[in-house]
């Protein structure tokens, strides 16, 4: 009688597959809880709140909006878009200010952001961000801008 419990040779386990796909939103939704588990036991700071702030027209259309999220005293700002026929008439800033002044309701006292070079870092340097680091490498010869504020 043979033992059933063991594979036969050459019959091991499975081995781990690596697979390349489109984009996955499960996967997405995997990996952020697990970094989001690992960050919390590596900082003490488990509480994660994402937010958003918007500006619409007369008729409901989205002017600009901007996304972020708070953590352990930090505003990470994710996005912030403004459509075309209204830059220039300072909703930027407002959108800004708005997320800095929630961000502060909600603890932090220090905000992060990224732009292109092709984007909006003068902008954020306008509303009092300072530049601490650039990644080059960007299409065009451009470079991924990294700012940063204190809040309050």
């Amino acid at each position: 009688m043979s033992d059933t419990t063991k594979p036969a040779p050459g019959q091991g386990p499975a081995a781990p597959a690596l697979t390349v796909g489109e984009h996955d939103p499960e996967l997405v939704k995997q990996l952020e809880d697990g970094l989001d588990a690992f960050n919390a036991a590596a900082t003490d700071h488990a509480e994660e709140a994402e937010f958003s702030v918007r500006v619409t027209d007369a008729d409901g259309e989205l002017i600009g909006g901007l996304s972020a999220r708070a953590w352990g005293g930090l505003c990470d700002i994710h996005l912030l878009w403004i459509r075309e026929d209204s830059r220039a008439q300072g909703w930027g800033a407002k959108l800004l200010r708005a997320a800095e002044e929630e961000a502060i309701r909600r603890g932090c006292d220090r905000a992060a952001v990224s732009s292109y070079t092709f984007q909006a870092p003068g902008f954020y340097q306008r509303q009092g961000y300072e530049v601490v680091g650039r990644v080059p490498g960007i299409p065009g010869g451009h470079e991924d801008v990294y700012l940063f504020k204190r809040l309050g």
